[in-house]
């Protein structure tokens, strides 16, 4: 069952994007950051207080820490998804699990030093293998996919997924200290509307267009059912072999994105950026089974 949720939380999330390539034309990323934080406290908070969870946290200055690198990541996901075809900027933000395995090469190869009298770490060729094979997909998808006014959009999409690895570990760190899921997600969500409405007074409020604004309603409630879905998905994934299953089932977004694409916005993508996309979704893959077998108890991504 718990592969069933998974299943629905990428399809809700790959709706989102769908949400946001509408609302696009009518809103800046602040704006659909903002609202999108106001409608996900609103979630949130009714979920918490049924599940009599406290807000109230020990940790203010982590929280404020993941919501300030999940804040940039989503605006930045936002951006792409306004400026490139629907499949190529959710995989450019689920490249989060291949820049994870680059932190973890990246740590083990600069924390140590020759004077400490800890042996060197292996070079975990493996995960090495898997974040250059992850990038190689990302040259193979964005050249044959992208014209020259796109490259700018394919940066801000790397770096989308740049920082929701970051705020994935943020998050990892967080649960190890015993912070409840809800609550993690409830402070992102109060740092997204805080963000949104301090960008909006930099880029200024877009003319209300009346009922497009509409939109804005379901990008905020299927992200928000989107992470509870993925919560209820990692939540009943008890074992090891499970929480696999689970982590790489979110790669079934892209799948739903690219149909989007095809069918909503007529997105062509020649034969080599799918292969590229898929080159992408086995490294990322491949990256989850190596780290989950170094850490079984690893706690879920978020969007």
């Amino acid at each position: 069952m718990q592969a069933l949720w998974m299943v629905l939380a990428a399809f809700l999330f790959a709706s989102m994007g769908v949400c946001v390539k509408f609302a696009s034309a009518y809103f800046n990323s602040a704006e659909m950051v903002f609202y999108r934080g106001i409608i996900g406290m609103a979630v949130l908070w009714w979920l918490a207080r049924s599940q009599q969870v406290a807000l109230a946290t020990r940790y203010p200055g982590m929280h404020a820490w993941r919501s300030l690198i999940g804040v940039l990541s989503i605006s930045a996901w936002f951006y792409a998804i306004a400026h490139l075809p629907l499949g190529t900027s959710m995989t450019l933000n689920y490249m989060s699990s291949v820049w994870v395995a680059a932190f973890i090469v990246g740590g083990a190869l600069f924390t140590w030093r020759p004077s400490s009298r800890q042996p060197r770490p292996p070079l975990q060729v493996p995960l090495l293998l898997t974040v250059l094979t992850g990038f190689a997909g990302v040259v193979l998808m964005l050249r044959p996919s992208l014209g020259d006014s796109q490259g700018f959009a394919a940066l801000i999409g790397l770096g989308s997924g740049l920082g929701a690895a970051l705020a994935y570990m943020q998050v990892v760190a967080l649960s190890r200290l015993g912070e409840p899921e809800t609550r993690t997600v409830f402070y992102f969500a109060t740092g997204s509307a805080v963000a949104g409405a301090a960008a909006m007074a930099v880029t200024g409020m877009s003319s209300w267009p009346g009922w497009p604004a509409l939109w804005l309603l379901p990008l905020g409630m299927l992200a928000a059912l989107g992470q509870l879905c993925m919560t209820r998905a990692y939540s009943r994934a008890l074992t090891p072999r499970g929480t696999l299953v689970v982590a790489n089932l979110q790669y079934s977004g892209i799948v739903f994105a690219g149909i989007y694409g095809v069918l909503l916005f007529g997105d062509q993508l020649p034969l080599a950026a799918w292969a590229g996309m898929a080159i992408i979704v086995a490294s990322g893959i491949a990256a989850t089974v190596l780290r989950t077998q170094a850490a079984p108890d690893t706690p879920a991504e978020e969007h």
